[in-house]
C-alpha cells in the first residue's frame, strides 16, 4: 500500500528522514535572516581562539555592519542605474574592464595601480609593521589591513602572526598525500591537490552542514581563511624541497614573522635580505583586486559556498596558466635567454634598445612590458627596483634589467601598438628570486600563490560578509551577439 508506515532506514544517505532534516538544515540558511546585519554569533565568538581574533572579528563585524547597510542602500536607490554600456568588444575579449563585480579589499587604478583598501602600495610598504630592523611591510599586516581596512599596530601584528603559527600544523594525511604524488608533478598542481587535501578539515564546510545562518557565513570563512594562510607557507616549501631537494624540511621556526619563516623553510638562503625581499615580494603580490583570473575564480566558486579551500584550489589553477602566475617565470627565462646573447657584454641602454628593436623586426614579444590594465610603471616594479638597488645594484642579471626599464619603453612607445610601454612586476621578480639562490623557476608560480592567497581569502570573507550571491552571468553565441549589435 502507498499509505504503509515508514520503516527505519539503514542507509544514511537514503533515509528520508535524514534527507529532510538535510533539506531543513539548507532550508535555515535561505531564511537565516536576510534582513540580520552580520554580527558575532554566539557561538562563534565562543569558540574564538584568542584575544586578537576576538578583535579581529569584532572589527570585521562593524564594518560588515555599515557595508552591509550601504549594498541594500544601493541596490534599493540605485539599482536600476545603469553604470556603464557594454559593447561587442568588451563580450568578445575576455569582459576587460566591465565593471559586473564588487570586490572591498583592493582596487586598481590604471595610474596609480593597485590600493589596498584605499592605500597605495607606497603607503602600505612605508605604513605597515616591519620586522626587526626591516625596510619591507609585512604581508601579515597587509592581510589585517585587507581584513579590517586598518593597519594593525605592531603589537596587533605581533599578536596576529602568533595566531598565523598557533594555525600552521599540517595534518598527517596531507603530507602523505603530497608524497605520494611523482616527483615530476608541477608544483603548482602539488600545490592545489594539497589545497584539496586539507579541505577535510573546513571549519566553513562543517558548520555549513550542521546549520548555520547566514549571517554568520563570514566568521567561519574566516576560520579557514586563517587557517588556510597559515598553512600554505608550510605545504610549499615541502613541495619545493621534496621536488627540487633532498625532501628535508628546515624546522619550522616561529620565532620569524610570516614571511621570514617561508623564506627560511625554503633552505636556501639564510641571509636577512633573502628575508626581506621574501616580505616585500608577499606583500606585494597579496591582491590585485578581483577581476583577474585567480581572484575571479576563487570568487566564482567561492559565491556558490564551497568552502575557501576550494575556491583556492580552483583559483590556483587559474594561477598557474601561462598567461597569469606563469608570466614571472616566462620573463627570468627571456631575460636569461638575452643575457646568453649578449655573450658577456655588458647590459647598456643602447645595446639593449639595437635588441630589442630586432626582437619586434623579427616578430618576437617581449615579456614582462605593458599590463592588461595598468597605463603606467608598475608600482610593484618600482618597489622591487627601489630594493634591488639597495641590495644587488651589481647583479649582472639586475644590471640588464635596469638596461632593460631604459631602453624597451621607448622602443614600445615609438611603435605605437602598445597601450603601456613600461614594465610590470613579473619583468623584475624572477631577478630577485635568482639572486638569492632560487632559480628553480617552475616554483616561482608557487610563491606567487602563497601571497595571493592572502588576497583571495580577504575577498573570500568579504563576499560572505555582505552577502553577495552566486555569479551568474549571462553568455549569447556570436550569432545572437551580432543580431544584439545590429539593432
Amino acid at each position: 500500500s502507498l499509505l504503509q508506515t515508514p520503516q527505519p532506514c539503514n542507509l544514511p544517505l537514503q533515509c528520508p528522514v535524514e534527507s529532510m532534516e538535510r533539506v531543513n538544515r539548507i532550508a535555515g540558511h535561505v531564511r537565516a535572516g536576510v534582513a540580520n546585519q552580520p554580527g558575532l554569533s554566539a557561538q562563534a565568538t565562543a569558540g574564538a581562539s584568542s584575544p586578537i581574533i576576538e578583535s579581529l572579528k569584532g572589527k570585521i563585524a562593524a564594518m560588515a555592519k555599515t557595508q552591509s547597510a550601504k549594498k541594500a542602500e544601493l541596490l534599493k536607490t540605485y539599482g536600476d542605474k545603469k553604470i556603464q554600456d557594454v559593447t561587442v568588444e568588451m563580450a568578445i575579449n575576455g569582459a576587460r574592464s566591465m565593471k559586473t563585480m564588487v570586490t572591498e579589499t583592493s582596487d586598481l587604478d590604471a595610474n596609480t595601480g593597485i590600493a589596498y583598501r584605499g592605500k597605495s602600495l607606497y603607503e602600505c610598504n612605508k605604513e605597515l609593521p616591519k620586522a626587526p630592523g626591516g625596510a619591507s611591510g609585512l604581508p601579515e599586516a597587509a592581510f589585517w589591513l585587507l581584513l579590517t581596512g586598518e593597519v594593525p599596530s605592531d603589537a596587533e601584528c605581533k599578536a596576529f602572526t602568533e595566531e598565523l603559527h598557533k594555525r600552521s600544523s599540517i595534518p598527517a594525511n596531507v603530507m602523505a598525500t603530497i608524497d605520494s604524488l611523482p616527483i615530476d608533478t608541477h608544483p603548482m598542481t602539488q600545490l592545489s591537490i594539497s589545497m584539496l587535501a586539507l579541505q577535510k578539515d573546513s571549519k566553513f564546510a562543517k558548520q555549513y552542514d550542521s546549520g548555520m545562518k547566514k549571517n554568520e557565513y563570514w566568521e567561519f570563512a574566516l576560520e579557514d581563511a586563517l587557517d588556510l594562510v597559515a598553512k600554505i607557507p608550510v605545504v610549499a616549501a615541502k613541495i619545493y624541497r621534496r621536488t627540487f631537494k633532498d625532501g628535508k624540511m628546515p624546522e619550522y621556526n616561529s620565532k620569524l614573522d610570516w614571511a621570514a619563516n617561508y623564506a627560511q623553510m625554503l633552505g636556501v638562503n639564510q641571509d636577512e635580505a633573502f628575508n626581506e625581499v621574501t616580505r616585500l615580494y608577499l606583500m606585494l603580490h597579496a591582491d590585485h583586486e578581483g577581476g583577474n583570473v585567480s581572484a575571479h575564480t576563487t570568487h566564482l566558486v567561492g559565491s556558490a559556498l564551497s568552502d575557501p579551500y576550494y575556491a583556492w584550489a580552483a583559483g590556483l589553477c587559474g594561477l598557474a596558466g601561462p598567461l597569469h602566475g606563469l608570466a614571472n617565470q616566462e620573463c627570468l627565462s627571456w631575460l636569461l635567454d638575452v643575457q646568453k646573447q649578449l655573450g658577456g657584454q655588458t647590459p647598456t641602454k643602447e645595446l639593449l634598445t639595437d635588441f630589442a628593436n630586432k626582437t619586434l623586426k623579427e616578430g618576437k614579444v617581449i615579456p614582462g612590458f605593458g599590463h592588461a590594465v595598468l597605463r603606467n610603471t608598475d608600482p610593484r616594479y618600482m618597489l622591487e627596483r627601489e630594493f634591488a638597488l639597495k641590495h644587488c645594484a651589481k647583479d649582472p642579471l639586475f644590471q640588464l634589467v635596469d638596461a632593460c626599464y631604459q631602453a624597451i619603453p621607448p622602443v614600445l612607445e615609438k611603435g605605437g601598438k602598445v597601450k603601456n610601454p613600461f614594465p610590470n612586476v613579473d619583468a623584475h621578480s624572477g631577478q630577485l628570486m635568482y639572486f638569492y639562490n632560487l632559480k628553480e623557476q617552475n616554483y616561482y608560480t608557487v610563491v606567487f600563490a602563497v601571497s595571493r592567497a592572502i588576497g583571495c581569502m580577504a575577498q573570500y570573507v568579504w563576499a560572505r560578509a555582505i552577502g553577495l550571491p552566486i555569479e551568474r552571468p549571462k553568455s549569447v553565441p556570436l550569432d545572437v551577439l551580432e543580431k544584439l549589435a545590429k539593432k
